[in-house]
């Protein structure tokens, strides 16, 4: 149940970033087939091992589980520059989400 879940997330999260499932492996210093063993249901990844997958999506563990943010890396950014605008650019940029999403 969790390696599927796992594994789908995985799919979800690399797909997101347009990369193969060979590239990124080899980007984590692994085997080109490690990223597929791992999306297939045939392995996971050790702890540290982990941890390098989040680095590589530039996310935490926390945000590789919310699997109701599809974009995680994109949304943390957007978060962040949030962060350091203007009160009234952000009550704008507030009134123009609120829209969008009705």
């Amino acid at each position: 149940m969790y390696e599927e879940m796992f594994a789908n997330r995985l799919v979800q999260l690399r797909n997101a970033k347009g990369v193969s499932a060979r590239d990124m492996s080899l980007s984590l210093g692994q085997n080109p087939a490690y990223i597929n063993n791992i999306e297939s249901g045939r392995a996971l990844p050790s702890m540290s091992a982990f941890f390098y997958i989040c680095d590589y999506f530039g996310i935490t563990p926390k945000e590789f589980f919310d699997t109701d943010v599809s974009e995680p890396e994109e949304i943390k950014k957007l978060v962040n520059n949030l962060k350091t605008i203007d009160i009234n650019y952000l009550k704008s940029i507030s009134t123009i989400v609120e829209g969008l999403v009705k």
